[in-house]
C-alpha cells in the first residue's frame, strides 16, 4: 500500500478510496492519519537499521576470513595431505639459542706452582749439591745496606756429635743427624758461628728444634783471623728449624768478655746472621722448585 504526502490519492479507476475498507469520518477533506504513518514509518526504519547492522556483522565476518587466508598463504600456503605448513622445517631443523657455532676448545688448567719447602723438607727431594760454601757463598754477607760482616773458617762432617757440647750431641745422634756444617762471621770484636744440621725429614728436625734445653750449644769455629771466642765465657745461642735443617747460631766477644743483655751488637750479629741462613735455606728450596717445573 502506499500513501501520498499532503492530501489523498485516487487511482485513475475513478471514485476509489486509497485507504482500502476503512470508513473516513469527519470533513470532506480525507485528512491522512499521521500517527499511523508515523509509527510505520518507524517500523521501517527499525527493519532498516536492523538490515544494515546484521549485513556489517556478515561484511566483518568476511573480511577477517579473507585476513586469514591471506595469512595462510603468506606462511606458505594452505594444509597438504602431510600436514599444515608442511614446508616449515621440523623442530629439530631450525636453529636454537643454544646451537651455537662459535668454536670451542678443550679445558685446560696450569698445573698447581711446586712448593719450595716440599724440596728441603726430606732428603728424597732434597738432592741438590750442599756445603758450607755452596750455603754461605762468598767472602762477606751484608745486612742492612751497610752492615757488612766478614766470612771466617768453615767445616763440615757427618759425625754431628762432634761438632756440639752438651746434652745436644744425643738429641742429634736420636734423630740422626746427617751432616753437620758451621761457618764463622765476624765483625768489630763480634763473631757469630752458624750451625746447621741435616736430617731425612723435617719431623726429625722438628723434634731437635723443641728438644732444645738452652744449656747446650754448638762449639765455636775459630781460625782465619778469628781467635777462639765462647768456649769458657757467656755467648748467646739460639736454635730454629726450617725443612729437614735445624740451625743454631753462637755469638759473642772475640775478647773473651762475657756477653750481657746490654750487648746489643752482639744479639743484633746473631740475628742477622740467624735470619741469613733461614733465606739461604729457602732459597735452596726455590732454586730446586723452579728446576723441577722447567723439566715438566
Amino acid at each position: 500500500m502506499s500513501f501520498g504526502q499532503g492530501g489523498s490519492q485516487w487511482s485513475p479507476g475513478g471514485s476509489h478510496n486509497p485507504w482500502g475498507d476503512q470508513q473516513q469520518w469527519g470533513s470532506t477533506n480525507q485528512t491522512p492519519d499521521w500517527a499511523a504513518l508515523a509509527e510505520q514509518s518507524e517500523s521501517r526504519n527499525r527493519r532498516r537499521r536492523l538490515l544494515m547492522i546484521i549485513g556489517g556483522a556478515l561484511a566483518t565476518v568476511g573480511i577477517g576470513a579473507a585476513v586469514a587466508v591471506a595469512v595462510v598463504n603468506a606462511d606458505g600456503g594452505s594444509a597438504t595431505a602431510n600436514g599444515p605448513n608442511s614446508d616449515v622445517p621440523a623442530t629439530a631443523d631450525i636453529p636454537s639459542a643454544s646451537a651455537k657455532t662459535d668454536p670451542s676448545f678443550a679445558p685446560t688448567s696450569a698445573p698447581p706452582p711446586l712448593n719450595p719447602k716440599d724440596f728441603i723438607s726430606s732428603s728424597g727431594k732434597d738432592k741438590a749439591p750442599i756445603s758450607p760454601d755452596i750455603l754461605f757463598p762468598g767472602s762477606q754477607l751484608t745486612k742492612d745496606d751497610d752492615v757488612v760482616y766478614r766470612k771466617g773458617p768453615t767445616a763440615s762432617t757427618t759425625d754431628c756429635a762432634s761438632a756440639v757440647q752438651g746434652t745436644l750431641d744425643k738429641l742429634l745422634t736420636s734423630n740422626d743427624c746427617t751432616r753437620f756444617m758451621r761457618v764463622t762471621y765476624h765483625r768489630d770484636k763480634v763473631a757469630v758461628t752458624i750451625g746447621v744440621a741435616l736430617f731425612d725429614t723435617e719431623a726429625m728436625a722438628t723434634k731437635v728444634k723443641t728438644g732444645w734445653d738452652k744449656k747446650s750449644t754448638i762449639v765455636s769455629l775459630s781460625g782465619d783471623g778469628v781467635p777462639t771466642f765462647c768456649r769458657t765465657t757467656i755467648c748467646r745461642t739460639t736454635v730454629n728449624s726450617y725443612g729437614r735443617y735445624a740451625y743454631f747460631t753462637l755469638a759473642g766477644f772475640t775478647s773473651g768478655k762475657d756477653v750481657t743483655e746490654k750487648d746489643s751488637s752482639v744479639f743484633t750479629a746473631g740475628d742477622h746472621l740467624a735470619q741469613s741462613t733461614f733465606e739461604q735455606i729457602r732459597r735452596r728450596g726455590e732454586a730446586q722448585a723452579a728446576a723441577a717445573a722447567n723439566e715438566q
